[in-house]
């Protein structure tokens, strides 16, 4: 048996998408287990982007089973419309199951994350608008509806109906908006309700008689360990869990389940939206770095803040996934830089802070300590074997390993699966 889990060590758009690809390709079953459609995989099979935003990668691999796990807030609208994307590329997504205990994404969440942002002003944290916090808020709630509620309609139908009356007296009341069409909306989820009773499965079961029957399983993290709600840089994190541990509740598994973690980490660092970033480059190094990744975002074309390696953070996201390995994204973006710098550490008052603080308060205040290294000023995007990397970019990974304390088990140097280059077998 060999289960991996894949994710972000960062705040996201680290090249997951890449990764577990190229891992999709040796497993059995992919399984997304955390967030909705607010997140975003770019996967390059010869010289084909796809975009992925709610289905696990493992799609692109016609053997491969995709689990939409009960942790995932679930857009019906967004599912379907990026099956019908993928078959028109030629993607068979037969293979794709959801969970009955996924929690529903309807048009008034998408409303109230609109109203809400709003009404915070200046203050509002640069959410994607897709209704994922409003839905998780009716989860915790207590209120909200699951996909196994549309296996009855009739019941459905009802719960939905009570449901929006309820939120459109708080869309009304408190945030002075106008209120969602009702009527049109119960019709419109009727429909999808129809659509997919076939996708709709107890996941968990099938999940863990995968592993009991000693399959490959992927679990396909989404965003990065920094928007983790419970232990990233609160409030300016998603409403779910992207860390190793959402997987256990979000699949439905045991705490023994996963052989594996890998970080996902970018060769330097990136953030959308609001929040502190000690590394953050907001000059010409910043703008380089940013176009020379095409640092933006998948599924909401923001540009993204960009800025030097910070290992305090790769470092703390590696403490609290218990990463087994590093997966170096994105390092062909460095190639021409004269001298390239790694955060060790940060500096407030004059005291070193070398774990990531909860306050985000005293993290403003907070300035990166940098151990600078040589460029190595070569195109690096042609190297299949990590012998033919430059001397420089060697040096770099290893500094890279001795402040993050976890080994790089797999190095980019390209968007291309062939541009992979694997120093350990993971799966």
């Amino acid at each position: 048996m060999s289960t991996v889990a894949v994710v972000g060590s960062q705040w996201g758009d680290e090249g997951k998408g890449k990764v577990i690809d190229y891992l999709a390709t040796k497993a059995d079953m992919v399984v997304r287990a955390a967030g909705g459609n607010n997140a975003g995989h770019t996967v390059v099979i010869e010289g084909k982007k796809y975009a992925l935003h709610l289905i696990p990668s493992g799609v692109l691999n016609p053997q491969a089973v995709n689990i939409i796990g009960n942790g995932v807030v679930f857009n019906p609208q967004a599912f379907f419309e990026e099956i019908e994307g993928l078959q028109k590329d030629g993607v068979a997504a037969d293979k794709i199951f959801v969970s009955d205990r996924a929690h529903i994404v309807f048009p008034f969440h998408i409303e109230l994350d609109k109203l809400y942002e709003e009404a915070k002003g200046e203050d509002s944290i640069g959410t994607t608008l897709k209704g994922i916090g409003p839905c998780y808020s009716d989860k915790i709630a207590r209120v909200g509806l699951r996909t196994c509620d549309m296996l009855d309609i009739d019941s459905f139908k009802e719960k939905l109906a009570a449901r929006i009356d309820d939120v459109n007296r708080t869309i009304t009341l408190l945030l002075s908006g106008k209120p969602v069409d009702r009527d049109a909306i119960v019709d419109e989820f009727v429909d999808y309700a129809k659509r997919l009773a076939p996708y709709i499965v107890d996941t968990g079961v099938i999940v863990n008689e995968a592993i009991k029957a000693g399959k490959n399983v992927l679990f396909e993290g989404a965003q990065g360990s920094m928007l983790d709600i419970d232990l990233g840089t609160y409030p300016f994190v998603t409403s779910s869990h992207p860390g190793s541990g959402g997987f256990m509740t979000g699949a439905g598994i045991g705490i023994n389940s996963i052989n594996e973690v890998v970080g996902i980490t970018k060769a330097y660092t990136t953030r959308v939206g609001a929040g502190p970033m000690v590394t953050e480059l907001a000059n010409a190094v910043g703008d380089e770095i940013r176009e020379r990744g095409h640092e933006y975002g998948v599924t909401t074309g923001r540009a993204r803040r960009c800025g030097w390696f910070d290992g305090v953070v790769v470092r703390y996201s590696s403490q609290i996934n218990g990463t087994t390995g590093t997966a170096l994204m994105l390092l062909d973006v460095l190639d021409e830089f004269d001298e390239i710098q790694i955060c060790y550490a940060y500096e407030e008052g004059g005291r070193t802070i070398e774990h990531f603080p909860a306050d985000l308060s005293l993290l403003e205040r907070c300035v990166p300590k940098y151990k600078t290294v040589k460029g190595w000023k070569t195109d690096i995007t042609g190297c299949k074997t990590y012998d033919s990397l430059p001397l420089e970019a060697k040096a770099y990974i290893k500094e890279i390993e001795e402040v993050t304390g976890v080994p790089v088990k797999i190095v980019s140097v390209g968007p291309g699966r062939d541009q992979t280059i694997v120093r350990e077998e993971i799966l």
